[in-house]
């Protein structure tokens, strides 16, 4: 999907765009830059005027930037250097991360190889999205990895060698440290925000995947997978008991694999739908391409360290991919930059961030009732931006055309994480930027 000049970032609706994105053969290749618009950049005292009033003045507890997408030049700045509390807007960094490191195509594996003792091995590699249920034709992304596949490619293995009888060992040993983040607060695993963090997870760990409003998640994410594979496995004609967590041996003889989605399909997922669990999963992935541990502290680093190589990491402090920790610390025009980066020519593998945003009034985690009040309606359609959430804190990142066709990239971050905050403002600020007629 390209980002036209005439200042409609969603020329189809998202439901459509959205699958013919992820589905395209070459992701990367699929989504063109966006046009940075034939438009004038906007006078900066102009946009400043309209946006001061809304922001509150000087003393407001708002941190915020507008620079020209294409330049990076700042045309409105109020502490925009002065690192916020990013929230899930973090999760803009780890999505650049990944793709520049892993690349739009990669996919994640999860296997099953021979064991020893009358065992095999389910072999976790990270993927966030392998599946038990049943594929859904209408699910609108490529299909996940199938837990169900994966027991018949290994029943019939076993099958074929006689064996009609095994125990299920498992290896999550390609994430090592925590299974949560520094920061993170007792009550996120409870209330089923994010599952314990593992390389071996299915349906993300819910107790109830077939049942949305029921957001419980297990304790013990590889353990149950080895218990869900076992019983699937024995549908398949092979008696099978789960065992206990090992580390699977290099020469081990493969008997079935699944892959995930593209990386591609997974980063515009998360953006959209701000899942925890993928962040999570990619900020990993990152930290397992540059050759560290896969723990939270070297998936930070190794997501700063690629930003740095692609010259937006000042101002970037985070301890997760996912932006639960209320200690991560992001500025304003760190934000702004990372998405321009995102948006423009010389990162195509970058692209499936800007698909990614939802769509103001349309989409994602920016649906309806939001951008729907008349204060913020001229943002709908014409926005496209990446929400943060946390308990006093609300923030927004992304970009938008201005009335004479300019393409900006903004990021609003307002909170101090002790009162409320109407992230209606935000909107309220993305739909001035929106309709500023300001050259």
């Amino acid at each position: 999907m390209k980002l036209t000049p005439d200042r409609h970032l969603s020329p189809q609706p998202p439901s459509v765009a959205a699958r013919d994105v992820v589905r395209a053969p070459d992701p990367a290749a699929a989504i063109p830059a966006a046009d940075a618009g034939s438009g004038r950049p906007p006078n900066p005292s102009v946009l400043a005027g309209r946006l001061s009033a809304l922001a509150g003045g000087p003393k407001a507890k708002i941190n915020a930037v507008v620079i020209d997408a294409e330049t990076r030049r700042a045309l409105y700045e109020l502490r925009a250097d002065r690192p916020a509390t990013p929230a899930s807007t973090t999760k803009l960094a780890t999505s650049v991360a990944a793709l520049a490191t892993a690349g739009p195509a990669h996919q994640i594996t999860t296997r099953t190889v021979q064991g020893t003792g009358g065992g095999i091995v389910l072999v976790g590699g990270g993927d966030p999205t392998l599946t038990a249920l049943p594929p859904r034709p209408d699910a609108g992304h490529p299909p996940y990895a199938s837990l169900i596949d994966l027991a018949r490619q290994t029943a019939s293995a076993l099958k074929a060698s006689g064996v009609r009888q095994v125990r299920v060992d498992y290896d999550a040993s390609a994430y090592q440290g925590p299974s949560t983040a520094a920061g993170w607060k007792p009550n996120y695993l409870p209330d089923g925000e994010v599952a314990p963090v593992a390389a071996l997870t299915v349906d993300e760990g819910r107790v109830a995947p077939s049942d949305p409003s029921k957001k419980t998640r297990v304790s013990d994410p590889p353990a149950s997978a080895a218990r869900q594979f076992a019983r699937l496995l024995s549908k398949n004609g092979v008696s099978a008991k789960a065992g206990r967590r090992t580390v699977a041996q290099k020469e081990a003889a493969q008997l079935g694999a699944v892959q995930s989605p593209p990386l591609s399909a997974l980063v515009e997922h998360l953006l959209t739908e701000s899942d925890n669990d993928v962040a999570e999963a990619m900020a990993r992935q990152v930290a397992i391409k540059l050759g560290r541990p896969a723990t939270f502290a070297d998936a930070a680093q190794a997501v700063r360290q690629v930003l740095a190589k692609l010259g937006v990491a000042q101002g970037v402090s985070v301890n997760d991919g996912s932006g639960l920790s209320p200690r991560n610390r992001i500025s304003p025009i760190a934000l702004a930059r990372i998405v321009s980066l995102a948006a423009g020519e010389d990162h195509p593998e970058l692209r499936p961030v800007i698909t990614g945003l939802p769509i103001a009034g349309f989409s994602g985690t920016l649906s309806p009732p939001r951008y729907t009040v008349a204060t913020s309606r001229a943002g709908a359609g014409m926005v496209r931006a990446k929400t943060g959430t946390l308990a006093g804190v609300s923030t927004l990142a992304g970009l938008a055309y201005d009335a004479d066709g300019r393409l900006l990239a903004f990021a609003f971050m307002a909170g101090d994480g002790k009162s409320a905050v109407d992230p209606g403002k935000l909107d309220r600020l993305a739909a001035a930027v929106a309709s500023c007629g300001c050259g």
